[in-house]
């Protein structure tokens, strides 16, 4: 028998940005999304690191290296990446960072174009800090789970392949856990040279 977990245990930073569900005039909706969305897709046990914070640069940021400094491999954020006064989610998130990963904000707005022409509007960006991937995503449930997960056809062929597909192998090679995913949710790409065998069960 062995003593070696199945599956990598991993720690995730979640993040809802918004002044007023911070200050209770609404339910936030964005941190159950995210952790619901997470808790189908992975494989791995995950330690989640939820916060609930408001429109403020200076609190973003702080909030971001602190998670990254507890552990988080990935940390994703929720809400404040339009163009209105307060949105300064991807300033508070260039401000910390070490590399910038454009490709992902990229692929979210060609998913949303999908939807509304409205897309053009988001400015989610996602950074590279130490060796945590931090990623920002829409503020709407439905449109964190479309970018996260993708579009599919009727028989669940990707269409327009998600984020998540590529966050894996980016954690992979930032010196991050070996995260695994459902494929019926989102299946992760790696070169053939970077796949794990599977672990025997014990």
């Amino acid at each position: 028998m062995s003593d070696t977990p199945l599956h990598d245990a991993i720690k995730i930073g979640i993040i809802s940005i918004s002044d007023r569900a911070s200050t209770g005039v609404y339910e936030d909706k964005g941190l159950p999304a995210l952790q619901d969305w997470l808790s189908k897709a992975l494989l791995n046990p995950i330690t989640f690191e939820p916060r609930l914070i408001p429109d403020e640069k200076d609190r973003i940021s702080a909030t971001l290296i602190e998670l990254v400094d507890a552990g988080c491999s990935l940390v994703l954020t929720t809400g404040g990446t339009g163009p209105a006064l307060r949105d300064v989610t991807p300033e508070a998130t260039l401000a910390v960072a070490d590399k910038e990963m454009p490709g992902f904000g990229e692929q979210m707005r060609q998913i949303s174009l999908k939807f509304v022409p409205t897309a053009i509007l988001s400015r989610q960006v996602a950074v590279i800090r130490g060796k945590s991937l931090i990623i920002n995503l829409p503020g709407q449930p439905k449109s964190i789970a479309e970018t996260l997960e993708g579009l599919k056809d009727e028989n669940g062929k990707p269409v327009v392949h998600g984020i998540f597909a590529a966050v894996p192998y980016c954690v992979d090679l930032i010196g991050g856990p070996y995260m695994e995913t459902r494929d019926e949710v989102c299946k992760a790409f790696r070169p053939m040279t970077a796949v794990r065998a599977p672990r025997a069960q014990a």
